[in-house]
């Protein structure tokens, strides 16, 4: 059995599945586009510049993604997250701030806990949003 993360880009974001693709392969390691597969020209739920479905990699890890133009009563929601355990503080200070900045959002501002209390599972925390609307949470590992 395997599970892989499956990012669905509609609404405002539908369009920038393929810019959000590129952005995250180039600010983690070891990451690369796989497969892209576009919907073709007169298909229901998208049209040619659009992603059906795509396989990337994040430092190794597999994700999914697509977008279409129906009408969806939801998008992305910080209740879902990517949490991302880094190994080094530029590693977590750079990731961080790539994925806050030109529209971003922090949601949680990146902390070594000192007066806030220990989260239990790091030396330093931070939650933010991406431009596309993907949560992020950022752990420098003990």
């Amino acid at each position: 059995m395997k599970t892989t993360t499956f990012l669905t880009f509609v609404g405002d974001q539908c369009g920038k599945a393929a810019e959000a693709m590129h952005f995250y392969t180039s600010i983690f390691p070891n990451s690369e586009i796989m497969s892209v597969i576009k919907f073709s020209e007169g298909e229901a739920g998208g049209t040619p510049e659009l992603i059906k479905h795509a396989v990337f990699t994040l430092n190794g890890t597999e994700y999914m993604l697509s977008e279409n133009n129906y009408k969806h009563a939801w998008s992305f929601s910080p209740g879902v997250s990517l949490f991302v355990s880094c190994d080094t503080e530029h590693e977590i200070q750079k990731l961080f701030q790539e994925l806050s900045s030109d529209g971003g959002m922090v949601m949680v501002p990146l902390d070594n806990y000192q007066g806030s209390g220990d989260y239990g599972f790091g030396k330093k925390f931070g939650w933010c949003q991406d431009k596309y609307g993907i949560s992020w949470q950022l752990n420098l590992s003990e």
